[in-house]
């Protein structure tokens, strides 16, 4: 550089030109996450796929032998999400190969949002109830709380 004080000055220069636009650049990732904290959260399904207002949602993934259908949401929000439905649970008789699937309305609830674990920035509820609102499956409570997976 101290060969030719021209030659370093522009060189000089042009590198501060270049580090404003980076500096700006830089920034816009922080805001595009604060923007990503601020909507709503999703509903993590067994294969780890994030959605917002799903119509269907498996309930037991080991088996598929309990999942939730012609799902109509009222709410879906920061703090909780609200819907109707049909559980449709097989009632294993004789045996859940050959057994029958049953469908019970039910009302469902979605809340304790947390970040997900797999996208931190993005948030997803972690726990669900479902209250039974004609019949319901034997042996099962009027209302049902599952912790959701992460």
């Amino acid at each position: 550089m101290g060969r030719n004080p021209m030659k370093a000055a522009v060189t000089l220069c042009a590198a501060a030109s270049l580090a404003v636009p980076l500096g700006t650049a830089s920034a816009a990732p922080s805001a595009e996450n604060a923007s990503q904290r601020t909507r709503d959260p999703v509903l993590v399904d067994c294969s780890s796929r994030p959605d917002v207002r799903p119509e269907a949602f498996v309930l037991a993934c080991g088996d598929g032998n309990s999942h939730l259908v012609s799902l109509h949401w009222s709410r879906w929000d920061a703090d909780a999400a609200v819907g109707r439905g049909s559980n449709a649970v097989n009632d294993c008789v004789p045996y859940c190969a050959a057994g029958s699937f049953r469908s019970y309305p039910v009302t469902v609830r979605l809340d304790q949002p947390r970040t997900w674990g797999k996208d931190p920035g993005e948030w997803h509820y972690t726990r669900m109830t479902l209250t039974y609102t004609d019949g319901r499956p034997d042996g099962f409570p009027r209302t049902v709380t599952y912790p959701l997976w992460d």
